[in-house]
């Protein structure tokens, strides 16, 4: 059965919501071969990560995390946090979040696409 939530197209790639219920959201990120998402935090709400599909590199509070498919990542609440595709192939990504999941709780921090 296809799903009924649109793709959201961003200029690192997609996003699709999967499910949104109250207290957590799950994601389908795709991040287009050497993109990578602004650096960014949360106040409230924490992020888990699986890797679909791809490799790619985490920043993760400063530190740089491999991505290769099965990995699975936690992303606490405040943490400074961004994903990057490698330059080969795109990165897909399965993301639940958990707590107030709302596009409008980012502070980005440095952005390749001019939104902080």
């Amino acid at each position: 059965m296809p799903l009924e939530n649109p793709t959201e197209t961003r200029p690192w790639g997609s996003y699709r919501n999967l499910t949104d219920e109250n207290g957590f959201l799950v994601k389908l990120i795709e991040v287009s071969p050497g993109k990578r998402l602004s650096l960014q935090k949360h106040f409230k709400r924490s992020e888990y990560w699986t890797v679909v599909k791809g490799r790619g590199t985490a920043e993760l509070d400063g530190t740089a995390i491999p991505l290769t498919p099965g990995t699975v990542l936690h992303v606490p609440c405040t943490a400074t946090h961004r994903m990057q595709a490698s330059e080969e192939e795109p990165l897909l990504i399965l993301e639940l979040q958990t707590g107030e999941c709302r596009e409008d709780d980012i502070q980005r921090l440095e952005d390749d696409y001019g939104r902080t």
